[in-house]
């Protein structure tokens, strides 16, 4: 395993996004512990999980703590395991997502999931999404105040704009650690964040980084995918998984990059750990980086 850093706080080059143990079609509580247990025995050390992550109405936090049970149950030491959670974000339980991300409700948010996750401060707390009915500095000013009381110890934010970094660096300095924004092979529109967030020295923590390669758990079961991408013929060559491939590529983008695929299945994470350890060619990347 390679490692890479987020703030002062050094973790697995490649993370764990654990929602799709806790949104639609998930698996049996079983399942979903062994698979984060298979992550923490191929040596990731970020667990990216938020209040949203659950299925039905009513179950707000059903991600974290699950997390925490997995975490409880392990048997060895995971106090270097950095568990990332993110608030702003609601789901009613008829499949859609809310935004709210007003400072009242992100410090009763970030209380709740600290309680959630059994910990005196949470590690790595980012704001979900901006709310566009909350001017963006009373949402990251919500941080800040977390930050003062000693709720959590760092932070984020996802799904932002370049403006929107710089203005969140204003207000919270070196204390802002992260920019967690959608990011893959098919997914390449947020380049200028990865600049900046790489300029400024935050991690970039792609979400759904195998976009194009294989199904997100968001997208619905019509979505397309390919088999015939660079991404694909590279690893029919390496004899490897596309997802590999995948990985590898973003860890080539920038020193900040640290992917956060999501698995179902034991299987799932342990391969993709596996991709700090390939190396691409230059030959590699050119193919990959003119996909397809």
């Amino acid at each position: 395993m390679q490692y890479r850093s987020i703030g002062n706080t050094t973790v697995s080059a490649v993370g764990l996004g654990a929602m799709p143990l806790s949104i639609e079609h998930r698996p049996d509580e079983q399942r979903a512990i062994a698979t984060l247990h298979a992550a923490l025995d191929a040596g990731v050390t970020l667990i990216d999980t938020a209040d949203s992550y659950h299925w039905h109405a009513g179950e707000a936090g059903h991600n974290e703590l699950l997390v925490a049970r997995a975490l409880a149950r392990y048997g060895r030491d995971t106090s270097h395991v950095l568990v990332a959670t993110k608030g702003g974000r609601g789901r009613p339980g008829d499949g859609s997502w809310t935004v709210t991300a007003t400072p009242a409700h992100l410090k009763r948010a970030a209380e709740a999931s600290r309680r959630r996750l059994g910990a005196e401060a949470i590690g790595l707390y980012q704001l979900h999404k901006p709310d566009p009915a909350v001017p963006w500095a009373e949402s990251v000013g919500a941080l800040r105040e977390l930050l003062d009381a000693g709720t959590i110890r760092a932070a984020g934010i996802s799904n932002v704009t370049t403006g929107q970094i710089r203005e969140a660096h204003a207000i919270l300095g070196d204390d802002l650690v992260s920019v967690q924004n959608q990011y893959s092979p098919a997914a390449r529109e947020r380049e200028p964040e990865l600049r900046l967030s790489t300029q400024l020295g935050l991690a970039f923590l792609p979400w759904s980084p195998l976009g194009g390669i294989r199904r997100s758990s968001l997208d619905g079961p019509s979505a397309p995918t390919s088999a015939g991408t660079a991404f694909h013929r590279i690893a029919t060559e390496r004899g490897v998984s596309p997802q590999q491939i995948a990985l590898a590529w973003l860890l080539t983008r920038s020193p900040a990059v640290i992917p956060v695929p999501g698995a179902s299945r034991p299987a799932s994470i342990q391969d993709s750990a596996k991709a700090t350890e390939l190396g691409l060619s230059e030959a590699d990347l050119a193919r990959l980086d003119g996909a397809p």
